[in-house]
């Protein structure tokens, strides 16, 4: 059963590590946000590590953060480091940067 707070809108910023970068890992990133109906982006930090800024429902991000840590991701996820906050809004889409 679904709650209100299920659907609130928040912003998710997730820190993914491993082998992340060179495999296709943001594409793929994009392509489950856009599944799940969330904006933000994905981009690749100069410390090996590939940002995810996502902002939507709770349940989608949620799911994307499973998604993230589950073993379907191109690449080799070591850990996924997440911070939760309120939504800033003014996205549109889904970048790879």
């Amino acid at each position: 059963m679904r709650s209100e707070k299920d659907d609130q809108s928040v912003r998710l910023t997730a820190w993914a590590r491993g082998r992340v970068q060179g495999v296709g890992f943001r594409w793929w990133v994009r392509a489950r946000a856009l599944e799940l109906g969330l904006v933000g982006s994905a981009t690749n930090l100069r410390d090996g590590r590939v940002e995810v800024v996502a902002e939507g429902p709770r349940s989608s991000c949620e799911r994307l953060l499973e998604l993230l840590r589950g073993p379907g991701t191109p690449g080799r996820v070591a850990g996924v480091t997440e911070r939760w906050s309120e939504p800033r809004g003014g996205a549109s889409g889904f970048q790879e940067r």
